[in-house]
């Protein structure tokens, strides 16, 4: 092995600092496995914790913010919202109308019994008079054919 020595001062640094790296590379090796392997712990420490932060974010803040910029949308949404109210309106206007034409409906089924009913009522009587009269038609008929008879019987006797 052969030693060289440096003259200058810059060269002498050069020599002695890849002694020092010849020195420290085993610790250096020794110090990487170890930082590797608590980077590893740390890893296994915050993996469960950031998914579990992810999820409170998700369950609690996520809703807030997306609530808010949905409001901030409408805000400033130039198209125009389509109104409930015209739709509303039609189906109550003629819910009214039916209910009305219903109870109409009614009123003139009702009249229309009424008057059925009186005229029923009228034709009931109608031929009850009707047979009156036949029935004393029939009798003062039956009287003067009895008198006739009765006529006729003493005239021949």
């Amino acid at each position: 092995m052969v030693i060289e020595v440096p003259t200058t001062w810059t060269g002498r640094m050069k020599a002695r600092a890849v002694r020092t790296g010849q020195l420290m590379a085993p610790v250096a090796d020794q110090a990487r496995m170890a930082a590797a392997q608590r980077v590893e712990d740390a890893r296994y420490w915050a993996a469960p914790r950031l998914h579990s932060a992810a999820h409170g974010f998700e369950d609690q803040v996520a809703p807030r913010v997306s609530s808010m910029l949905i409001t901030a949308a409408r805000k400033i949404d130039p198209t125009p919202t389509r109104s409930r109210r015209w739709p509303t309106f039609v189906l109550l206007t003629g819910l009214a109308v039916g209910a009305v034409g219903y109870m109409f409906y009614r009123r003139n089924a009702q009249q229309w019994t009424e008057h059925m009913k009186d005229s029923a009522s009228d034709a009931s009587r109608w031929v009850s008079e009707k047979a009156d009269r036949t029935a004393e038609s029939t009798e003062r008929m039956a009287g003067r054919v009895s008198d006739t008879a009765d006529e006729a019987s003493r005239k021949m006797s």
